[in-house]
Parts: structure tokens; C-alpha cells; sequence
């Protein structure tokens, strides 16, 4: 479309028949140095600029109110910078190629945060995890799920370590309630599953089979006074005694 630049010295002003404008430094024909670029959407960048790009340190306003702060390569946020949302939450860390990458602190309105390992844009890796109510998780993150080893603490003393997978314990871990009560063993889709032993703070103890979350197989539990039974269990009722 038909352009128009109006130059003084090495600054000047770019608009063409789209509607984006640009004021600013220039290098020859190309913007380059400090300048400020707005598009008919509603999109705005100020920064500098290299050879036509966005590049160095800069900020864009998106038109949806979104804010992006800091370092650029080649029109792409890179580097370190902060993005804020409309809805009140913010990243600060590190970005690769306009996505998160690295190390980064995301906060949101309620009072949440999570600090920890981002890999193309999700948490990945190692991270905490706060909560707004008060219950937080600290081990590994796969695509923004709980997903490998980690601990999670709930309010009131709860707390499970172990594996994870998917946003659920799964595979070994123990999980300590406040008062005392504590399981270690297999867990499947957030429920005891396979063997595992439970203990009661008086000092009794289960040990054997589990499924969904009950007493299911075998099992061998052991009185606070040492006298041990062996018996089977059928969803978490002891059917018969075999010792």
C-alpha cells in the first residue's frame, strides 16, 4: 500500500495505508534504536528495535490488555521480561522464542504462586506450588501436571510423599495425617492400591493388600499389645482370620 515516512536527522515517522504507525530511529531504511510502533488492533511496542525487529529491551501492550516487559530477539520475547494478564496474574522469568523457558515466579490474583522450571511455555521439571488455600506441592512437573516425585501438604497436617502421574498419587509413596495415623505403600489413581501398611497412633498396624482405597487380599495386623493376626479382607472388611 501507499507509504508515507517523515524523517528529521535519524528519527522520523512511518505510517502506511494498514494503519500501523512507527516513530522513531531509524538506520537507513530500517527501523533501528529506540522506537514505538502501534497497530490499528490496538497493539503497541516501545523499545528498541535492530534492523526492522524488535529486539533488545521493549514493551508490547497487547490489545487485550495483556502486557509483556523486557528482552527481545528478533520480534520475540527473549530472555528475561515480565507478562502481565488482565485477570491479575504475572510471570517473571525467562523466555525462549515468546514462550516460557527456565526459571520463573507466576503469581495470580488470589493469592497463589508457583516458582520453579518451564519448558515451552508449561511448568515442567522442578517447582512449588502454593495454593490460595493453603495446601502446596514441591517435586516434579510434566505439561503443568503433578507428574513424578514430589510432597504435597494439605491444610490441617496432611501431607503425602511419593510418586505422582497425571495430577494423582500413583506407585509407592507415604501419606502422614495429623494425628499420627500413616500409610506406606502402592497407590493407583489417588487410592491405596497393592501392598501397602497402615499404622494407628495407639500402635497398631496393617500389613497387606489394598485395593481402591480398602482392605482387600491378605493381611497380617499387628495389636497394640504384639499379637499378631493373619486374615483376608474383602473391601476393607475382615472376612476370616487364618492365623
Amino acid at each position: 500500500g501507499e507509504e508515507h515516512r517523515e524523517l528529521t536527522g535519524p528519527s522520523g515517522k512511518y505510517t502506511c495505508e494498514g494503519g500501523a504507525s512507527y516513530s522513531g530511529d531509524w538506520q537507513g531504511t530500517l527501523k533501528h534504536g529506540h522506537g514505538v510502533q502501534a497497530w490499528p488492533d490496538g497493539g503497541r511496542y516501545s523499545g528498541q528495535w535492530v534492523r526492522n525487529k524488535a529486539h533488545g529491551q521493549g514493551r508490547y501492550e497487547h490489545a487485550d490488555g495483556d502486557v509483556y516487559e523486557g528482552e527481545w530477539a528478533e520480534d520475540r520475547a527473549h530472555g528475561h521480561g515480565v507478562y502481565w494478564h488482565i485477570d491479575g496474574s504475572k510471570y517473571e522469568g525467562q523466555f525462549l522464542d515468546d514462550q516460557q523457558e527456565g526459571d520463573g515466579i507466576e503469581t495470580w490474583s488470589d493469592g497463589a504462586k508457583f516458582r520453579g522450571q518451564y519448558k515451552a511455555g508449561v511448568k515442567h521439571g522442578h517447582g512449588l506450588f502454593c495454593w490460595a488455600d493453603g495446601s502446596s506441592y514441591e517435586g516434579q512437573f510434566c505439561d503443568s501436571d503433578l507428574h513424578g516425585h514430589g510432597i504435597y501438604r494439605w491444610p490441617g497436617g496432611k501431607e503425602h510423599t511419593g510418586e505422582w502421574r497425571r495430577n494423582q498419587m500413583n506407585g509407592r509413596g507415604t501419606f502422614k495425617w495429623a494425628d499420627g495415623r500413616m500409610y506406606e505403600g502402592e497407590y493407583r489413581d489417588d487410592l491405596k492400591d497393592g501392598h501397602g501398611i497402615f499404622r494407628w497412633p495407639d500402635g497398631k498396624s496393617y500389613d497387606g493388600q489394598w485395593r481402591a482405597g480398602c482392605q482387600h487380599g491378605k493381611g497380617v495386623v499387628v495389636e497394640p499389645t504384639g499379637v499378631r493376626r493373619t486374615g483376608e479382607w474383602v473391601n476393607g472388611e475382615a472376612k476370616r482370620w487364618l492365623a
